[in-house]
């Protein structure tokens, strides 16, 4: 009997075991699907809303797309056309390629606020936000600012132009172009100078260019026991004899120093000032081959040493 009660037991243990196990299968294959269900549930959740992003926003891009697209061609066009009406007018090329910067950056920022309008981006609160940005881009970039202030200057009173040989701030070169901020320079190695218009509306400069003629001169030494006079007459026929002097005003050749080891002339010529470079190599050659031939000397520094034996 005891034994029968104890198979009895087990049985119902075993059942019961099952039964668990059952139960608790169902129940994770409940929790399975439960998961799938809301896997899928979030997938489409995010589907309906890339869609509705999609049809919502997709049109306006592609619009935007056309618009950024148009507007650079456009902004090409009315540049060309703008800057041949200027042309026909005559306007100054320097005074021309400072309007047109200023065109184009004018025109490039209306583009970029159309484009914003065209994203559904409410342009009618843009311009308190560009107010505010401007003060605070105004505060950052003030040497900008200036810059662009001393490009008006430069436009307005006119130191230099296009093609103008000049010299500031410790550099020299042609004058390439004057934009909004910079002007710059090439050097006769073709180097590039960019200066700020700041810089150059408020320090000192020279420039080469600003007069027709310019003057020559330049420092020519003969020995002390060469001819003064013949050494004149020698410098005074290669002058003449060269067709870019000026007769007016005259050339001057002076003796303008004793020095320690030569008599030195000082020769003065007016040229034009495109000839000035040219001019004065080639005068220099000019006097150094005459000179050999006539046998007046071109002395260098030189010292004397006397040495005296002393008596015993």
């Amino acid at each position: 009997m005891a034994q029968a009660a104890g198979g009895q037991q087990e049985s119902s243990s075993d059942a019961k075991s099952a039964t668990d196990g059952s139960d608790s299968l169902a129940k994770s294959g409940f929790e399975s699907i439960e998961s799938a269900d809301g896997i899928y549930a979030k997938g489409s959740a995010l589907y309906t809303i890339v869609e509705e992003f999609v049809i919502t926003y997709a049109p306006k891009f592609m619009f935007a797309m056309v618009w950024l697209i148009v507007g650079f061609i456009l902004i090409k066009i009315i540049s060309a056309l703008a800057n041949r009406a200027l042309k026909l007018r005559h306007i100054d090329a320097s005074v021309r390629g400072f309007i047109m910067s200023v065109l184009k950056l004018g025109l490039k920022i209306l583009l970029f606020i159309m484009v914003l309008g065209a994203l559904g981006v409410p342009t009618a609160s843009l311009g308190f936000i560009f107010g505010a940005v401007s003060l605070a881009v105004g505060f950052a970039l003030k040497d900008t600012l200036q810059n662009f202030a001393g490009g008006i200057v430069i436009l307005v009173l006119k130191p230099y132009r296009l093609g103008d040989f000049i010299e500031a701030k410790g550099f020299s070169g042609t004058v390439r172009d004057i934009q909004m901020f910079n002007t710059i320079l090439t050097t006769g190695d073709n180097r590039r100078i960019i200066i700020p218009n700041g810089q150059l509306s408020t320090s000192a400069m020279i420039n080469y260019s600003s007069e027709d003629n310019r003057r020559l001169e330049v420092s020519i030494g003969i020995g002390y026991d060469d001819d003064i006079e013949r050494a004149r007459q020698v410098m005074q026929s290669i002058i003449d004899a060269d067709e870019r002097t000026l007769k007016n005003p005259e050339p001057i050749i002076k003796v303008g120093e004793l020095a320690d080891s030569s008599v030195n002339f000082i020769v003065r010529v007016w040229v034009a000032r495109g000839d000035y470079w040219g001019y004065r190599v080639d005068l220099l050659e000019k006097v150094k081959k005459a000179f050999d031939s006539e046998g007046i000397s071109i002395p260098y520094p030189q010292s004397e040493v006397t040495m005296r034996k002393a008596s015993e």
